[in-house]
Parts: C-alpha cells; structure tokens; sequence
C-alpha cells in the first residue's frame, strides 16, 4: 500500500495514475468505490499536519482498506517517514498495541484509532492489564474518529493523559476533515436543512462507475463551490468566534416512536459509562402501538452483573429526566460485544436483527 500510495501522490495531478479507490458503503449498506485524487488525499495530509503542530512519526492499527487508515500512510508518505504496523491478525490486543509503539523511533509520534480499539485499551487497563493505555498516553496525539466517542471513554483517556483529537469525516472527505469540531484548513461546513455539508480540496472526485449516486451526493453551487452532502444530522455553533460543528447522529438512524424523533446517538451517550454499562446501541423494532418502540442492546462493563429489567428500571427514568420519556428505551438487551462493520463502527442493522430475535420481534426500523 505504501507503493501505491507514494506512486500516486507523485503522480502529475490530473493523470489516471493520480487516484486512489477506497472502499466505503452507503445508507443503504451497499458498498461503493469513492475515487480520490492525490491532490485530496495530499491537501488532507497537510492539513492534518498543520493542525497537529507538524509532521511526525505514524502507527498504523488499522486496514488500509479503509480510509482511516490510507491516510496514516500517506502522512507517513508526506512526512518521509515509515509507519510502524501493528499486527492485527488477532485483532486488535492491547499488549500487540504496546508493543508496536515500542518499535516506534520518531521524535514526534501520531496514531489513528477507533472508539472501540480505545475502549479496549481503557478496558484492560481497569482490568489490571495497563500497558496499551499507557503506550497510548506517550503519543503526541491520538486521533479518534469512524464513529462518536462515548463522553464516559473520553473522560477515562483524558484521566489517563491521553492527548485525544476526535475526528469526522468519511471516506468521500478523505478521511477526518473537522477537528475536534472545527474545521481543517480550507474545509468548509454547513448545515442545510439539518444534514451537514462540506466543501474544500479533500472532496473526492466521484462514486466509481455510479454517475448517480455520485450526482446526489456531490453538488455545485451557483458560486462554483463544490459541496457534499452527508446523511449526518449536526448543529453548527458559534463559540469565540469559532464555529464549531456537533454531529448528532445518521439522519437515516433517527427512530420515529409515538410520532416523535429521537437520536440513538443521543441516548447512547447517556448511556455508555453509567450504571455499569460499557457500550450501549439504541435501535428500533417495529411495534404496533408506537411504530417503532426503542430498545438499548449493550455490553456491561467487567463485574457487573445485571438482569436486564434491573438496567431497564435505572435506565429509563435517567433518559427520561434528561432527553424525555419518548427517547427511554422500552427494552433492554445484553450481550458479550455488538456487532461491528468495517474499523470498529457498530453495525446496527446486525444488532437491530439481534435484538429482534431476543425479544420475539419480527422486524427492525433500523439501519446502518
């Protein structure tokens, strides 16, 4: 991958040899090549740079079939240097990650993490295994982005000295383009009719072989400016003078019950950290009376021992006191690990069918 990349990003701008095809997939499941220049892919990289004070030294403990992980190669491209590679072929293990940032020689030292790879660490950490935790804390900063962090896990990196960067972005921005809210350099974000938008030099060039798709997606303006349009739902505010972004979620993920909206992630935040509870996923099945009736499927932290209708009983009138009582979930569901897709993002249509078949339901009215 390394070649390759490094062949493109030489490559004169414009010329076929200049793309790069990442793999992604849509609200609909369906998987999609999204093409990105070398000139995205490089205007991400400095961009990255520039907002982390400079260049540096990368680990890389995630496929580069993904975007997330393209990109820490071609920082690493960028920046002269070479990327350690962290052994995954037992997936991720803390004491692998440790060991991996051991080999790691840069005077300045970066990494690209999942909430789920970052839970792990915390995990075994409080477990009595602190080695990965503590490697994590000796980086310059740890990038966490292909989903949204709980708050409880990114307290628990702060108290352990983690110096965290969340991220967002996808596959048709090259990868994380707003920082910790904000924007990078030359990014540009808006919220239209609730979905957000982005524009800038990491925009991708198209969907490969999908003319239509690519056309919803990516729109100009009459100014010329090229925009994306994201299925994200998120607000924009304003915050000493600095517009900051809060993505609140998948507007295909939005669960209508009783006739009133409400955000899984919202919930799940609230949940995740409290009442013992380690990871949580807040899906819809299909019901008769509310049309879609909410339900918590989660993982429970090291210990813990809880029959779901005890969490049920906590749970509810904490989400109730806070989001109110449509956003309570009606049924709670344990299990070992959720069901994930790609690097470490929930795959909520597995964990929706999941639960359908726990509670005797016939159907989900979640999606991916």
């Amino acid at each position: 991958m390394r070649e390759q990349v490094t062949a493109a990003l030489a490559a004169p701008d414009g010329s076929p040899g200049a793309e790069l095809r990442v793999p992604t997939s849509g609200s609909t499941g369906q998987p999609r090549q999204v093409v990105l220049s070398a000139r995205a892919v490089r205007a991400s990289g400095e961009a990255t740079a520039s907002r982390l004070g400079g260049h540096g030294q990368w680990l890389l403990a995630l496929p580069t079939t993904h975007v997330a992980g393209l990109q820490v190669v071609a920082r690493s491209v960028l920046a002269g240097t070479t990327p350690v590679l962290m052994d995954l072929r037992d997936g991720f293990r803390s004491q692998h990650f440790a060991e991996a940032t051991g080999r790691l020689t840069g005077e300045r030292r970066f990494t690209s993490l999942v909430p789920t790879q970052a839970h792990r660490l915390v995990a075994d950490a409080a477990a009595g295994s602190p080695a990965g935790l503590e490697a994590l804390a000796r980086y310059d900063a740890v990038l966490l982005g292909g989903a949204a962090p709980a708050p409880a896990l990114l307290a628990a990196l702060a108290q352990a000295g983690v110096r965290v960067v969340t991220t967002y972005g996808m596959s048709e921005t090259a990868g994380g383009c707003v920082y910790d809210g904000v924007p990078l350099d030359g990014v540009a974000v808006r919220v239209h009719e609730g979905r957000i938008e982005i524009s800038g030099p990491v925009l991708a060039e198209r969907y490969a072989d999908d003319p239509v798709a690519t056309a919803q997606a990516f729109r100009t303006g009459s100014d010329g400016v090229r925009w994306l349009r994201t299925n994200d739902v998120g607000v924009l505010t304003t915050v000493d003078g600095v517009d900051r972004l809060t993505v609140q979620g998948r507007g295909d993920d939005m669960l209508i019950t009783g006739g009133v909206n409400v955000a899984p992630a919202a919930v799940e935040a609230l949940l995740t950290g409290a009442h013992g509870i380690a990871q949580a996923c807040v899906v819809g099945l299909a019901d008769a009376e509310w049309g879609t009736t909410v339900v918590a499927v989660m993982t429970l932290a090291p210990g813990v021992e809880q029959t779901p209708q005890e969490l049920l009983t906590q749970i509810r009138g904490h989400v109730t006191d806070i989001l109110g009582a449509p956003a309570a979930p009606r049924h709670v569901v344990i299990v070992d690990e959720l069901a994930q897709r790609g690097p470490g993002k929930i795959d909520r249509r597995e964990v929706a069918s999941l639960a359908a078949r726990r509670l005797g339901r016939t159907g989900s009215t979640s999606h991916n």
